[in-house]
């Protein structure tokens, strides 16, 4: 037996759950990149589509039964703390879903098998896979067991500074402390206007503008963590 092989063996005795549909599995498994060229591959593209749409209403069941007296804005903002890139990725690398993929040579020299959105497409699409092939009982078994840090996260007190949460969650996910560059500076010495870039390793970078360095530079942290589902 190769390691891919024990890794998706090792993957299915982490979720519990064993695939009828062998091949189903696979597909899950396979990112775009492998049919790349010449060659057709099935990828999980269609079955990532199909596994967002499980994985929102399985976070929506949740967050509706665990929170009666939450309003509607507040529950959407808790639902987005179980959907987001960033949570599918952590849930990800807790099963050994990166192992078990299905990659081009290329994509592996570059450390796909780390990439958040990577791991997050494919943590999707085996759950839209696992509700193929054992249903909506199966896909709710899984999210209820692998989610359970999420919802934990959930009540979390948030951290008001931005640029303090953007530190404490890349510490929290392994990742390098966030890198900030002014990308441009612009206007009078008396009101200038500031643009910075901030990074985050594996991700993609964000960026926004302010009147001081410090203010953009807050703003650039807020965007990233809102688009991580984190703020």
């Amino acid at each position: 037996m190769n390691a891919r092989a024990e890794a998706i063996g090792a993957l299915e005795a982490r979720i519990g759950y064993q695939f009828t549909d062998r091949d189903l599995l696979e597909r899950a498994l396979t990112h775009a990149s492998v049919g790349e060229g010449a060659r057709r591959v099935r990828d999980n593209e269609r079955l990532e589509f199909l596994g967002d749409r499980v994985l929102g209403l399985l976070a929506a069941e949740h967050v509706t039964d665990s929170y009666p007296s939450v309003r509607e804005g507040q529950l959407n903002t808790k639902l987005v703390g179980l959907v987001n890139k960033g949570a599918c990725a952590r849930v990800a690398r807790r099963i050994g879903l990166g192992p078990a993929l299905r990659l081009a040579p290329g994509e592996t020299k570059t450390g796909g098998r780390e990439k958040d959105t990577i791991l997050g497409d494919a943590c999707e699409a085996l759950l839209g896979a696992v509700y193929l092939d054992g249903g909506m009982d199966a896909a709710r078994a899984l999210f209820a067991r692998e989610w359970a840090e999420e919802f934990a996260a959930l009540d979390e007190p948030r951290v008001s500074d931005p640029k303090s949460q953007l530190q404490q969650w890349a510490l929290q996910v392994k990742r390098q402390l966030p890198i900030y560059r002014v990308v441009e500076r612009s206007g009078p010495d008396h009101a200038p206007a500031f643009t910075v870039e901030v990074r985050v390793d594996h991700l993609e970078p964000a960026m926004a503008d302010g009147k001081s360095r410090q203010e953009a530079e807050k703003a650039a942290a807020l965007a990233l963590l809102q688009r991580e589902g984190r703020a």
